[in-house]
């Protein structure tokens, strides 16, 4: 969405003076510098400050009158760049690009992220996979199951590349996790210009878009980039089976018309980790009176006015459905398992400005560099903080020095917010450090808490009569509707297909029910020509945009079958000794790490305490580590006209060049 010539037309004076008011001023540092090559923007009087939390420092924390004349340069030199004066620094890079980096970020930016903000800014070219050969002609094509963000990227990828695919997807549309959950208040904590594709923008109406709008995103780019011609909407994949002997993947679907069979080379599940509802062991779910769901199968139209509501569960989608609905109803019960940290967020349910649009359309660079500002703040900053300090002397309250400030910062919000109410500071304070768990943000949620006729329950469920709900300790509490707000299941990765590999393993099997474990998250040993999109140990439990870790996996896959087409490979199977590898790489890295200390649980962790959803990796890391894909990880088997080409060897040896996940490599 970078502003060019064909902008200029819709170019005002007055409006671009207006616009900038709205104007992220630490944003405005570098496109400066790019537009007149002045290196006073980047001088001492121009220094912002480090952004706290979450918040994107918008005035840079400088003086009004020093944000005033970086607004009144900008509009200068936009205007002058609009007559035809050229850009001085058009694509800086190296040395001068971090300084740039630096400067709009209020703190120095390590050099290892040079070369992946030059691609996100458009100052390296983006390469996507292509293929010397043709795709089609080799006999290649994919069965990809699941239309949403994953699935769909690697479409984009494939389609581009030119290799057959097709996508199964249970659903009337697109949008996977935002058709699948239509309860009140769904939406993304990820800022909205960061939670999008590379490939496709647009003017976003909020910070943290709603659910309604990202359907209408998704929905739009697949439209836009001819992808739905690629979808069967109303398929729904039942199971899957690997022909070793004529290399392919044997796929059951049902469909209205009735079930179906479909037969191709490579398989991907992009069902995610976040699809299939976990539903809690309560007794009396079929005796009670009125009704109960979970979360994602919010029934349409539900009238909730004067209603006794119960909220089972205080994660993601709780924190989302209290504050939406608390106006609406008669009494609010909320269930607490455990207590969550939460964030501050200023403008979470803020418009964004119409002048902040304008900048995007009209200012060069701007929509770049304010959307890597984001990524900076949101990606990869926190991670420090979740190393564990083994002689840190406050455990098991933080791990370490950052982690303990951290607890101070979100420990003094919460009490501020529920000042006034002792009884549920007590109820809702962590006693495990900060990040532990999936880190909230505040939406109204302490508000929501301290109206009259909300009720915080610290005692689990133990069962429903007809028209109550009855705690562990007996206590019952009146309810007309009963919502459960109780997860996914994010440790069965592929739940409820049937996959079955060689030998006849189905991948349940392999994974011992819920310990996935999958080379880069995507491939493991006995399931040749198998990928999962957001597989184990796939997530950002630090933070950061998914949509940017789909796009590196796409990117990775798509350049591994374009190499399987012109090497003549058949199929290719990852090699025993690089999963072991790279699992146990991946467990010692967390066994440094919050998520495997002692004293909370976590949808993070299985049932034996194995962190197998959130990769420990920082978003530079695999950003790194998916850039090439390398056949010598895999064991290969050759097409058949190509047995002699010496790309089809099967003995063909990794080496440790190709391991970029290696610490140091």
């Amino acid at each position: 969405m970078r502003a060019t010539a064909d902008d200029l037309d819709g170019l005002n004076e007055d409006e671009l003076v207006r616009a900038l008011r709205d104007a992220n001023v630490p944003t405005l540092l570098p496109v400066l510098y790019q537009l007149t090559g002045d290196r006073a923007w980047l001088g001492e009087r121009y220094r912002t400050t480090r952004p706290k939390g979450l918040d994107d420092n918008p005035t840079g924390g400088l003086p009004p009158e020093v944000q005033e004349e970086l607004r009144v340069a900008a509009a200068q030199a936009t205007l002058r760049w609009s007559k035809g004066e050229p850009v001085a620094r058009p694509a800086p890079k190296g040395r001068e690009l971090l300084e740039l980096m630096s400067a709009s970020m209020g703190e120095d930016v390590p050099p290892e992220y040079e070369p992946m903000v030059a691609e996100e800014l458009g100052f390296a070219p983006r390469i996507p996979p292509s293929c010397e050969r043709d795709a089609a002609s080799s006999g290649l094509s994919v069965i990809i199951i699941g239309a949403g963000i994953s699935g769909l990227t690697l479409s984009r990828d494939l389609t581009t590349a030119g290799v057959p695919h097709v996508i199964f997807e249970k659903n009337d549309r697109v949008g996977g996790t935002w058709v699948n959950n239509p309860y009140p208040g769904c939406g993304v904590d990820t800022p909205s210009y960061l939670y999008s594709f590379s490939f496709y923008q647009r003017e976003w109406s909020q910070h943290f878009a709603k659910r309604e709008e990202l359907e209408t995103y998704v929905g739009d780019m697949a439209r836009d980039l001819n992808l739905v011609d690629n979808v069967r909407f109303g398929a729904q994949v039942l199971d899957a089976v690997w022909d070793d002997q004529d290399g392919l993947w044997s796929v059951t679907v049902r469909t209205a018309g009735g079930v179906e069979r479909h037969r191709a080379p490579v398989l991907v599940s992009a069902v995610g980790q976040l699809s299939k509802p976990k539903l809690p062991d309560i007794a009396g779910l079929d005796d009670f009176g009125g009704q109960v769901f979970h979360a994602s199968h919010w029934p349409a139209g539900l009238d909730l006015r004067g209603k006794r509501v119960a909220i089972v569960g205080t994660g993601a989608s709780a924190m989302q459905i209290v504050p939406a609905i608390v106006d609406q109803v008669g009494e609010l019960t909320v269930f607490q398992r455990s207590p969550q940290w939460v964030a501050p967020s200023d403008y979470y349910f803020e418009s964004i400005p119409a002048g902040m649009h304008y900048l995007i359309r009209h200012v060069p660079f701007y929509y770049e560099w304010y959307r890597v500002r984001l990524g900076w703040i949101f990606n990869d900053k926190v991670h420090p903080s979740l190393q564990l300090d083994p002689d840190w002397p406050l455990r098991p309250r933080s791990i370490n020095e950052i982690n303990e400030g951290h607890r101070r910062f979100f420990e003094r919000y919460l009490r501020t917010e529920l000042d006034g109410r002792p009884d549920l500071v007590d109820k809702t304070l962590p006693d495990y450090p900060p990040f532990g768990k999936r880190m909230l943000l505040d939406n109204g949620w302490f508000r929501a808490l301290k109206r009259d006729h909300v009720t915080l329950v610290t005692e689990g469920v133990a069962e429903l009569t007809r028209d109550h709900v009855v705690t562990s300790t007996g206590e019952r509490r009146p309810a007309d509707i009963v919502v459960l707000a109780t997860g996914f299941e994010a440790q069965r990765p592929t739940h409820p297909l049937t996959i079955k590999g060689r030998d006849g393993v189905t991948l349940r099997e392999a994974w011992n029910d819920d310990d996935g474990r999958a080379y880069l998250g995507v491939a493991t040993p006995g399931f040749p020509n198998l990928f999962i999109l957001y597989g184990p140990n796939s997530s950002l439990g630090h933070g950061g945009s998914f949509i940017f870790l789909a796009e590196c996996v796409a990117h990775y896959l798509t350049d591994l079958m374009c190499r399987m087409v012109d090497a003549g490979v058949r199929s290719v199977e990852i090699r025993e000794e690089e999963w072991e590898d790279y699992t146990r790489a991946v467990d010692e890295a967390h066994a440094k790490m919050i998520w495997t200390q002692p004293g909370f649980t976590t949808w993070y962790a299985n049932s034996r305490g194995r962190v197998i959803a959130n990769m420990p990796w920082r978003v530079i890391d695999f950003w790194r580590y998916t850039r090439r894909a390398s056949l010598s990880a895999y064991r290969r088997r050759a097409q058949p006209q190509d047995a002699a080409r010496p790309h089809g060897h099967d003995d063909d040896r990794p080496h440790d060049r190709d391991r970029p996940w290696r610490p140091g490599a």
